[in-house]
């Protein structure tokens, strides 16, 4: 029981801070606005703990990214309440793609394929647009003035839809090719 905790902590902080070596290291990130939001690999860790350990692991994972990217100054903060909503909230829903945990790792260990890379592909999209929600409240909420004579509602939309549906995509992708190749990786041995 005890290693299996530690598992779950070494598994989370390395996750977590490869999101964050993702998203901010340059050729790695592909950065639209000057006020966030770029195009990345960075859910990809995210996904993986939520696979791997559940609602737990990825919620944690995400909201230590999301509190990580304020701490180390690349978050584009305006007022405390857009802050956690754009990092704390919004990058902490990801790891609700572990709702899904328990049916990917069940079809795993039975060997069926298809329902465990469509639960996979489920819960990426699921993470990804719960991220969405939260980044286009805020930006409806804290961005009104952004773009003159354009309703905030479009322009939030177009914002967060320009990097997050990219993002979506290859995080699919991505997560889709390592566990269709290596799915027991899904399975905790501890």
């Amino acid at each position: 029981m005890r290693s299996n905790r530690t598992l779950f902590l070494i598994e989370v902080a390395i996750f977590t801070a490869l999101a964050l070596m993702l998203d901010i290291i340059p050729f790695l990130s592909i950065k639209l606005w000057a006020q966030g939001g770029s195009v990345s690999l960075s859910m990809i860790p995210v996904f993986i703990v939520a696979f791997r350990w559940g609602l737990k692991g990825g919620l944690l994972s995400g909201f230590l990214w999301g509190v990580l990217q304020v701490a180390v100054g690349t978050g584009y903060v305006l007022h405390p309440i857009q802050g956690f909503i754009d990092y704390a909230l919004a990058f902490t829903v990801i790891g609700f793609a572990g709702v899904f945990a328990k049916q990917i790792q069940e079809a795993v260990k039975s060997g069926e394929t298809k329902t465990y890379l469509t639960y996979i592909t489920l819960g990426v999209i699921l993470g990804s647009m719960l991220r969405f929600a939260a980044h286009f409240a805020a930006g409806v909420v804290f961005f009104e003035s952004a773009v003159e004579g354009q309703s905030v509602w479009i322009y939030s939309l177009l914002y967060n839809v320009s990097y997050i549906i990219p993002s979506l995509i290859i995080s699919a992708v991505v997560v889709f090719l390592l566990f269709h190749k290596q799915p027991k990786t899904l399975v905790q041995t501890a």
